[in-house]
């Protein structure tokens, strides 16, 4: 089997990569960094392949397609994206365009065009990395992040529908954590007010699911109780309790 996996080169998306290696699948790592992708694939002992591209720019996720089109792809592993923490009238714009097409268009793009190569052999998975911020009602203080893996979450449901209604033998799952220890709070300038998860936990977790055509992964007791609390609770106070927990990370 062949995998490729974006946002390799380091946290969930390595970890995923480390597991998939694990059960002896080929790998092809995608990331900005070639020089931390070129350290990983040496620790890797399976046939691995690093291409390194921005994919939040829209060209390059039709290049990585073409580069790789010829090959027979097993797996499609969408977890390269990022967020950030500010007041939405004070975020920078180009900060959350360019956070909505990597983690939003990056994924429409890959995964729209590398099924319809799953549905001619009617066989793959895609994994698609979510957060289970996307299942409540909003983010303030990181509204364009939440808005991405709100889309993220729907966008997986309704591919999942589309193809079971075919009878199709291809398997879509989206992975929903809450804090991961990654670098990911590094980049979106919060610090985590409870206990994360670890990386590799989450990916050993996520992997195992996918191949069992698992929908909806959600890793934590405490994320599992979270998306129950998502379908009761009443949506100002949903609101009013993310901004508290965004507001005492960013402090």
């Amino acid at each position: 089997m062949l995998a490729i996996v974006t946002g390799a080169s380091s946290g969930i998306g390595r970890d995923i990569a480390k597991k998939l290696a694990d059960r002896n699948i080929d790998l092809i790592l995608v990331s900005r960094n070639e020089e931390s992708l070129s350290l990983f694939a040496k620790t890797l002992k399976v046939k691995t392949k690093i291409i390194a591209l921005d994919l939040s720019n829209r060209q390059n996720c039709y290049k990585l397609y073409d580069m790789t089109k010829n090959e027979k792809i097993d797996i499609l592993v969408n977890n390269a994206g990022f967020g950030s923490c500010n007041q939405f009238s004070n975020s920078e714009l180009i900060t959350d365009l360019n956070m909505i097409d990597l983690n939003i268009c990056a994924v429409q793009i890959l995964s729209r065009l590398y099924i319809k190569d799953f549905i001619e052999r009617d066989s793959g998975y895609i994994l698609n990395v979510a957060s289970s911020a996307g299942f409540t009602a909003g983010g303030p203080l990181m509204a364009t992040y939440y808005a991405t893996k709100s889309y993220i979450i729907k966008l997986s449901l309704a591919i999942y529908e589309e193809l079971r209604r075919s009878n199709s033998n291809i398997g879509i799952s989206v992975l929903c954590p809450g804090p991961v220890k990654t670098k990911f709070n590094n980049r979106a300038g919060v610090h985590f007010s409870v206990k994360p998860l670890l990386s590799e936990d989450v990916a050993k977790m996520a992997v195992e699911k996918l191949f069992k055509k698992q929908l909806v992964i959600i890793p934590g007791l405490l994320m599992k109780l979270s998306y129950v609390a998502s379908k009761i609770l009443p949506l100002k106070l949903q609101l009013k309790i993310a901004y508290k927990i965004q507001h005492k990370k960013k402090t």
